[in-house]
């Protein structure tokens, strides 16, 4: 592995340390790979997926535009699911990535949709 991905893995430990999800309370957990974004609502207690939506979902796909509105769309797809499945707060995590850019992007589509952090 080359320093950038050790240097984000020891950040992502660092934050997984202090944060965790619960059942009514999960972890909105984002991955962020070079095309696209990924992010799940976990249960750590029971260490389920709960939901997940990524910006390779069919409605999303569809969609023309940038990397970081298809993240705004990813982040209101999850928060539309959160609440069909009746939760309407999470801890977000950033898996190590700075907050900034598509991260926010998921962030601020998941709080327009509804979501609480």
């Amino acid at each position: 592995m080359d320093a950038k991905v050790l240097r984000r893995q020891k950040i992502r430990h660092r934050i997984r340390k202090k944060i965790g999800g619960t059942n009514q309370k999960p972890r909105l957990s984002v991955f962020r790979s070079n095309n696209d974004i990924y992010v799940q609502l976990i249960d750590d207690n029971d260490g389920k997926t709960l939901a997940a939506a990524s910006s390779k979902d069919n409605d999303i796909t569809a969609q023309k535009g940038t990397k970081i509105e298809k993240s705004k769309l990813v982040g209101a797809a999850i928060a539309r699911k959160a609440s069909e499945l009746g939760i309407s707060t999470a801890v977000f995590d950033r898996s190590g990535y700075l907050y900034h850019g598509r991260v926010k992007a998921v962030a601020d589509g998941a709080r327009e949709g509804g979501l609480q952090f």
